[in-house]
Formats: C-alpha cells, structure tokens, sequence
C-alpha cells in the first residue's frame, strides 16, 4: 500500500507527508462523528469468540448516495462455528446503525444486537455447535467516516472529478473493512468468496473486485454492478464510483492461461491512460517470469484512477499518482501496488508484526524491476534511494501480536517506512548471501507454498517470518537465524570494522546484542574482487601493501552507515529551525 510512500524516485516531500499525518492521526472533519477505537484498530489480539469463525462467504449490496454522501449496505454473511457458539462478534463502525438482523432467516428483536463501540454483538436464537453453519444478514447504514487524507489514514474519499461529477473511493488497510461492511477486521479474517452488489446514480460506473457478473439497470436509471472474488483480504474490498472509461485487453501468460486487463479512467485522460495501460502487459511478464503466476488469471487484473494516491485492493488497485514521469521510466507507484497481488493478496502475513512481508517485498520489486528492464546500474541508483530512508528506530519483526497502528504509527511504537526501505534492502542483502536460485525458490515457497506453481495448482495463503526464515533453510540446506536476528528482531544494523595493517586486511562485524554475523563480505583489491569468509563474523585478506581497496565494493550488505546517520540527524535539526518546512 501507499499510506507510507516507498523512498522511490521525487518522493521524498511525500514520505515526510506521510509520516506527519500517520503521527498526528486523522482529525474529524466538523460535523463528522468520531471513530471509536476499536473502529480504529485492526489486527492484533482477537476474541474467542471471532477466532471460533470461519468465514466462508459474504454477499454485500451497497447504495452509494453521493448527495448526502452516506452508505446502505445489507450483508448476508456466511460463517462455520469451529467452536461452541452463544453470538457473534462482527466489527462494524458504530458510524453505521444496524436496523435489522436475521439470523438463517429468523429476524430478530433489536434487543438481540448491540454495537456501543465498534464491534457488532449478535446473540443467536439458539447456540451454534462447533462444526454447524449460520448466515446472519445485516441490514445497516448511514455517514461513514470520511478519510481526511487518504490513503494515509482510511475511510470515504467523496469527490468530484474535473468536470463536477461524482469521483468516490474507499480505502481501508488502516482502519479496516469494517469502515463499511461488517467483516472480521484482522489478517486471518479473510472470507472464502464475497459477492458484491454495488447501486450507483445515474451516468456513473461501479468498478470492484473480481468478476463481473452483469450490470443492472433500473428504471430509474441506477445501475447495480455484481462482481464476486475469491479469497479477498479483508482490507481489499473496495467500492469506486465515477463517469469512468474503459481501456481493455487480454494477456497470453507465459503458463498458458489468457488473464484478462481493465483500466477504468477518467474522461479527457485518453492519451495519459493508454500510456499507463501499455505498463500493465510488461509489468505482469516481469512478475509471472521472476515471481510466478499472477494468482487471479481467472478473474482479472484490473486498475482504476482514484482521488487519493493508491492502495492495493485485490484485483482492483487504486491509482491516484497523476500519471507522474520518472527517471526509471515506469509508473513506481502502479508497480508498487501491483507487486501487492503476490505480496499481500497472494501472500498474507497472518499477523500485522509480519508486514514486512508485504511491504519489504512491494518496494524489493521496483529496483528489482528496475534490473529486470535495464540492468544493475539502476538497480544500484533505485535501492540507494530506498537506503536514506531507514531509521533503525525499532526492530521490524517484534514477536507479538499487534495492530496495524503499531506497525505503521511512531507514536505507538512501530517500525513505520522501515517495513518497506530496510525490508527492501534486508531481501537485497540475502539474495547476495544465498544466491539467486534459492533466493527465488523461498520467495516462490513462501507466496505460492510451493516451488513449482501453475495456475490452478496453488490458493491464496497466509505467511510469516518465522516461515520463511524456515523455506530459506530449507532450500539452502543451511540454518540462517543470524542473519533474520539482526535485520528483523533487531533495530540497530550490523557494524563492518575494518583495519588495515602492513599486507593484511582485517575485518569483523560488530552486530547488536552480540549475536555472531558470518556474513560473507566482497572486498576490491585493486581491479580483483574477492568474498572474505567470516567465520565467527571475523575474517582477514592479504593486499599489496600500495593497492586500493574498497570494502563492499557493490553496496551488496544492508549495515551501519555513519555518514547516513549524520545526514539524518542534520536533517532533523533543520527541521527544528524556525521556518522550516
């Protein structure tokens, strides 16, 4: 997602946007009624009685009504009991009144349900076995929570485009789905299929997730989308409304299968959104022949314009980056959230402490791209634009289960942008010291849970970092726990010392708590290059005692830059000067 920008390209003014709204949180417009706490949070430490569900299906109408900019929504939520039951807890913004509940088709009495803070409790007319069904429809709406700058905090964007038409988006990833639909709002909580049925005014268009199964017309010429998509992540349900056009195509993988592609753009945009659209068929070659196939072939890929930056709704990314050149030559930001199909939709990190996994990877992918188009040389320049922008601050990966405020927010304790720049650099330096090959087949292992996928031989699946330190081991023949000591469970990065003396070289790593780092390490000697074993984390090299040296010579391993630290804390002191920006 881009809530928190990646270091990539001109975005630096947008990275310190970023971190100043997530730091001051998102304030309620005048008028706007307040999010609870519990709205706000997703993820984290859950109820039993929510992890007792499985969600197997959701079929949700919405009434878009852009004059009052409010919602109505009626969810027939389908879930099996994997326990004892008595209710239900759904996670609904209280924002959002329910005015009627049945439950297998019994209606039930108001008194039936409450929702003082956010979370939806439902007693059932009799208790539900563990192993039994249940489908509870949910008749509910009113003013959701209108995003004050999205996508970097959530909720509603109501807007016009250009012309004075209605241009509407929702982001989530934040906040979560239940800004508005009732959903279980943590990683885990993702339904089996989701059916959506999305009424819009007159003259406007309702692209979403998935499949499109037709477009009803009513007479009074209200339109109601119906799509349905598989395995969605609970954050990815995305509703978009505008006069848009359409720009499509299909595309022949390289495995065989035709996967349709769709645009969905702006009037008086043609030119800019064919430009955009001619990035989509390389872009997914680049994927399908480095990663793997593209996971949802049978669906679609499907991108719209939006009025905020972007986010990665599953089959349906949003795209608000203006059609904005790089020196790279691509749309980062279209890439970027693309990349999310793989990590993030693909593959879910079961726990919020493992998103790195997601966003790591997402920003890994645009110098990796970079590589793929036009060499090392802009590799190397797009990956040292990712290095200024890791803090150190706090470990990526803290062994608990947590909220996605306290991945994403300083001010509750988060890692912030070090999930994306220092993930990115974290999966440089590892594919340096495993190799390309078992690099790769980790990676295939922990998105597709296989090394040989195909379509229709792999389902999206959840991940974690302990996982994956595990396929690493496994395709290595090798035990790497050092390595995801320092660069995930710590905050602070490993130290190079080097010392010079007569013919010899020595070098030993200094890493944090002491733990032992045999990172291997290149050193130039004059036009030769050679990989000093580091046994122990200590290693030594015999040099002419006139020749050049340089440690590293290719910027290969993530460690302590002190120059870098003296730009950031200078940075920090500018700021604090009056009339800084």
């Amino acid at each position: 997602m881009i809530r928190q920008v990646t270091c990539l390209c001109a975005a630096a003014s947008l990275l310190a946007l970023a971190a100043a709204a997530t730091a001051a949180g998102p304030l309620p417009k005048k008028g706007e009624p307040a999010i609870t706490e519990q709205t706000q949070k997703s993820g984290g430490p859950r109820p039993a009685e929510q992890r007792a569900l499985r969600f197997d299906s959701a079929d949700l109408a919405f009434e878009v009504l852009p004059a009052t900019e409010t919602l109505n929504g009626v969810a027939t939520l389908g879930f099996t009991a994997k326990a004892p039951l008595a209710r239900l807890l759904i996670d609904l913004d209280k924002n959002l009144p329910v005015t009627a509940i049945a439950i297998d088709g019994q209606r039930l009495a108001p008194g039936a349900w409450s929702n003082p803070d956010g979370q939806l409790a439902i007693t059932l007319p009799h208790p539900l076995a563990a192993g039994a069904s249940v489908s509870a429809r949910i008749t509910y709406g009113g003013t959701p929570h209108v995003a004050v700058k999205a996508p970097w905090d959530d909720g509603m964007v109501w807007s016009k485009t250009p012309d004075g038409r209605t241009w509407f988006a929702t982001t989530a990833e934040g906040y979560g789905c239940d800004l508005f639909w009732p959903c279980l709002d943590f990683p885990t909580g993702e339904p089996g299929v989701v059916t959506l049925h999305i009424t819009v005014p007159k003259g406007l268009k309702a692209p979403s997730n998935g499949k499109l199964l037709g477009v009803d017309t009513r007479p009074d010429g209200r339109t109601t989308w119906n799509w349905r998509i598989k395995h969605p992540n609970t954050y990815a349900i995305a509703l978009n409304v505008g006069p848009y056009e359409e720009i499509s195509a299909s595309y022949k993988s390289r495995f065989g299968n035709i996967i349709p592609m769709y645009y969905w753009y702006l009037p008086g945009e043609k030119s800019k959104a064919e430009r955009l659209f001619a990035e989509f068929a390389p872009t997914l070659d680049f994927f399908e022949s480095t990663i793997g196939p593209y996971p949802f072939g049978d669906e679609k890929v499907g991108v719209v314009e939006t009025p905020h930056m972007g986010m990665e709704h599953q089959t349906i990314n949003a795209y608000g980056n203006a059609y904005a050149k790089a020196p790279e030559g691509f749309d980062w930001l279209f890439q970027h959230e693309f990349s999310h199909e793989w990590f993030g939709n693909q593959l879910t990190a079961a726990n919020w402490d493992d998103y790195w996994l997601h966003e790591g990877y997402g920003s890994y992918m645009q110098p990796l791209y970079g590589q793929w188009r036009e060499g090392d040389a802009r590799y190397a320049v797009m990956l040292d634009r990712q290095r200024a922008g890791i803090a150190n601050t706090v470990p990526i990966v803290r062994g608990r289960e947590i909220t996605e405020e306290e991945v994403y927010e300083a001010s509750k304790g988060g890692p912030g942008l070090d999930i994306y720049n220092k993930g990115s650099w974290m999966l440089h330096t590892l594919r340096y010291l495993i190799g390309d090959g078992p690099f790769f087949a980790a990676t295939r292992l922990e998105v597709y849970g296989r090394t040989d996928p195909r379509p229709g031989n792999f389902a999206p699946r959840y991940g974690s970092s302990r996982e994956f330190e595990g396929f690493v081991a496994r395709v290595t023949g090798k035990d790497y726990r050092w390595f995801f000591d320092v660069y995930l469970r710590r905050a602070a990065l490993p130290e190079l010392v080097q010392n010079r003396r007569g013919d010899t070289l020595s070098l030993a790593w200094k890493a944090p708590g002491g733990i032992i780092f045999p990172m291997p390490v290149e050193v130039k000697v004059g036009d030769r290059i050679v990989r000093v074993a580091m046994p122990g984390g200590r290693g030594s090299l015999s040099v002419p005692g006139g020749a050049h040296v340089v440690v590293d010579p290719d910027a290969r391993i993530l460690k302590r830059s002190i120059a870098l630290e003296e730009v950031q804390a200078w940075r920090a002191e500018q700021a604090k000067k009056p009339g800084a920006k």
